[in-house]
């Protein structure tokens, strides 16, 4: 049995099926509560249920994203979220408002309820039965997104390809090749543009129909109330915006111009983004999912031998056929696979899985860490017996995975890593610095366009691109878009958080922010001293305010001028430090 079950739910229960989880959820519902203790069991053996529930709907949603061309999986995964979820939500409901009343009676034990009982009143309050629907129809649509974007293939070079798979010829040293590799994956994704136009739609109006049940004057409102964000609110989010235009866009367009220069152009173009500047050939880091997984069991053998074994537990990367007998990993990119890349925690059996598309490049050794992080942080929270904190916000989930990208760094190189060669060790060194920093505009892009869209929920295709271009003149990169204007308008399809995750992406800019900090202290103080208060930070889950997991860390929740100042200027410094 998993540590963290109390025995409450049945081992063989089959959490899919509602007619096993109605009695369970009964039971919890009649129990009598006479003491904090009694209140304390009643938590837990909650959890164990919501344990069991959020494992099977993850690993119906893994094998969803492995197989988008599987008919059967793509029915089990709709029948969840259709069936049996709109189901658990009312039930959950009165769960969360008996909690509201238990906590009066009992208290916060001390402050180690504290988070719990915010977050449980949140939910009470935004309640609505009549949202289920809607927001099972939500679901629905966010699986039409995946499925269109999973069978976007293209022939090219005499092969179908997916589309990860063509991000190679971006890094070709052959400029026209770049550019016909470009326009053969913009003209597919336009062919299928209207489509998701249409999809964005009634997501659109959907969001702001919830909204508005639950008494709230917009989604945003009711956005970052059911996100839990009481420690910063949309006033912050413009304060980051404000910080990447005056700070980060101008470093962003220096590189932009010293990437011109050294190319020998008169102007930048999409297709030049990711080519070597200097005309050396691409990085290419390993060949297949089983090779990414050795060489990465290494790098974190020589950064931390405790995250190696966590991370060699998980496989040898050769699965290729979802969450099936347990497996953990599913890398290697092909057809039929939705876009993207996440870890995903199967609460219950305690085991992580990772989810990519990888193709070789670079950028796959970055989400491979990246991952692993999010692997990190629920395994060193796996004795944590309320599911809630096995579970943190947002923002500094992806504090534990930015890090590893950064703190991988100074092993990416040597025998047996990434790059045996201690040019291609600097190279892919600049490369990530580079990129940590330049992700904040494109951050700030998304987030920005997200509040617009809320904001005017029934705004026209027209409005929609004015207000996305707008926002790319402000944060984008220094290139023309002459003959591509109508891939420039559509560009924001790619960012699958706008349609399955609303609001979901000031966290990478919030947490991006905390990882530099973390990098910072590894620089100044020592790796050991990173490393640990990196595992402390994240033993702690979701079990504290933000602030405070931000602090357990050593570093600080701020995304204000000051700080992004002080680390935009370090990176630079690090940049100029290192060989070209």
């Amino acid at each position: 049995m998993p540590s963290a079950a109390t025995g409450f739910v049945p081992a063989d229960l089959d959490a899919s099926d509602f007619d096993q989880i109605q009695p369970l959820l009964g039971a919890l519902l009649d129990r009598p509560v006479d003491d904090a203790e009694g209140f304390g069991r009643w938590l837990a053996d909650r959890s164990d249920l919501e344990s069991a529930c959020s494992e099977a709907r993850a690993t119906l949603y893994i094998d969803m994203t492995c197989r988008t061309g599987d008919e059967r999986a793509q029915r089990a995964y709709t029948r969840f979220i259709e069936q049996v979820a709109p189901r658990i939500k009312p039930l959950a409901f009165d769960l969360d408002r008996r909690h509201v009343e238990l906590a009066e009676r009992f208290g916060d034990a001390g402050g180690r309820y504290l988070v719990l009982n915010r977050d449980t009143t949140a939910e009470v309050e935004l309640f609505r039965e009549q949202n289920i629907p809607l927001q099972t129809e939500l679901d629905r649509l966010s699986q039409k997104y995946d499925q269109i974007c999973g069978a976007m293939t293209v022939e090219y070079d005499g092969q179908e390809r997916t589309l990860p798979q063509m991000t190679l010829y971006q890094e070709s040293t052959d400029r026209a090749i770049r550019e016909s590799a470009w326009r053969c994956v913009a003209r597919r994704r336009l062919d299928d543009a209207d489509a998701i136009d249409g999809v964005f739609d009634e997501m659109i109006l959907l969001r702001d129909r919830v909204a508005r049940n639950a008494g709230c004057k917009s989604y945003i409102e009711y956005a970052f109330r059911s996100m839990h964000r009481f420690d910063y609110g949309p006033d912050h989010c413009r304060t980051f915006h404000e910080s990447c235009e005056r700070i980060v866009v101008p470093f962003l367009r220096r590189l932009d111009e010293r990437r011109r220069d050294l190319l020998g152009v008169d102007r930048l173009r999409p297709w030049d983004l990711l080519v070597d500047a200097r005309g050396r050939q691409p990085l290419r880091p390993f060949h297949d999912g089983v090779e990414l997984v050795a060489k990465t069991r290494a790098v974190l053998g020589r950064l931390d031998p405790g995250l190696e074994a966590m991370f060699a537990s998980l496989g040898d990367g050769s699965n290729a056929d979802g969450a099936s007998d347990g497996a953990c990993l599913d890398l290697d990119t092909r057809r039929g696979k939705a876009p993207g890349g996440y870890q995903y925690m199967r609460d219950r059996s305690l085991r992580p899985f990772i989810f990519m598309n990888a193709a070789g490049l670079h950028r796959d050794v970055e989400t491979m860490v990246h991952e692993a992080g999010h692997a990190f942080h629920s395994l060193l929270c796996v004795d944590e017996p309320l599911l809630h904190y096995r579970h943190s916000p947002i923002e500094f989930a992806e504090v534990a995975s930015m890090s590893m990208e950064l703190l991988t760094m100074p092993h990416w190189g040597g025998p047996d890593g990434f790059y045996p060669d201690e040019g291609d060790v600097a190279r892919a060194r600049r490369q990530q610095l580079e990129s940590s920093v330049t992700l904040l505009p494109w951050i700030a892009t998304i987030d920005a366009f997200q509040h617009w869209l809320y904001a005017n929920p029934g705004h026209t295709h027209e409005q929609r691109t004015e207000a996305w271009l707008a926002l790319d003149e402000r944060f984008g990169h220094a290139v023309s878009w002459e003959g591509a204007e109508d891939f420039r308008q559509r560009l924001w399809q790619r960012q699958g958080h706008l349609f399955g995750a609303p609001f979901y992406y000031i966290e990478y800019g919030i947490a991006q922010l905390g990882a530099l900090q973390l990098w910072l202290r590894s620089v100044e103080e020592g790796q050991d001293v990173a490393i640990d208060a990196y595992k402390a930070a994240l033993s702690l889950g979701g079990s504290r305010p933000l602030p405070d997991l931000f602090g357990a860390a050593g570093i600080r929740f701020d995304f204000g001028p000051e700080i992004v100042t002080r680390l935009v200027d370090r990176v630079e410094a690090e940049l100029e430090a290192l060989p070209d």
